[in-house]
């Protein structure tokens, strides 16, 4: 009996890319008048218990929950996954912006998130006294995994100039203006 070992070739092939001459004008625009500024809307409706859904422009509503353990149905993302999961989306279009900008290619792009969080005031609903600075994360830790037609020394680089620039990573890190009542 004759055996045949095929010799196995790996193929990779390149992500989708981005329209570079779009992101060039884009950023032209933004040098052009750097204090331009967008605006996200979000309308978020409870449904029962601690689930809601939030609407945002023409999409299927984002769907958050709570897990069992802290009485939501478990149906969905908690609120702190949504966090997390927009601050990955985030670092991966901007890591892939500034890979296109400097004409990289990239074969693969995967961000992993984790966050320590602790909800011991219990929402503020007669948990324990705790200060704003003391809830929400306090700690949050990123690994991303990247290939592409560059070195590691320069995909590292892409990585931290992306984060630099992330709004979302930047608006975690940042204190900002914050303002809450009742609509009119």
């Amino acid at each position: 009996m004759t055996t045949t070992t095929l010799n196995p070739q790996t193929v990779k092939t390149q992500l989708r890319p981005i329209d570079r001459d779009g992101l060039l004008k884009f950023a032209a625009s933004g040098r052009e008048n750097p204090e331009r500024r967008g605006t996200n809307k979000v309308h978020t409706v409870m449904q029962g218990q601690f689930r809601s859904w939030s609407f945002v422009g023409i999409h299927n509503p984002v769907v958050v929950d709570e897990p069992l353990h802290l009485f939501g149905e478990n149906t969905a993302p908690a609120p702190g996954e949504i966090v997390l999961s927009a601050l990955g989306g985030c670092l991966s279009v901007g890591i892939t912006a500034v890979a296109t900008h400097r004409e990289v290619k990239l074969s693969r792009l995967e961000v992993f998130l984790e966050a320590d969080i602790g909800n011991t005031a219990a929402w503020g609903a007669g948990g324990a006294e705790r200060k704003p600075e003391e809830m929400g994360f306090q700690d949050i830790r990123v690994k991303v995994v990247i290939e592409g037609d560059a070195s590691r020394e320069e995909l590292d680089d892409i990585v931290k100039h992306a984060n630099y620039y992330s709004p979302v990573a930047n608006t975690m890190r940042n204190p900002i203006p914050f303002t809450i009542g009742l609509a009119d």
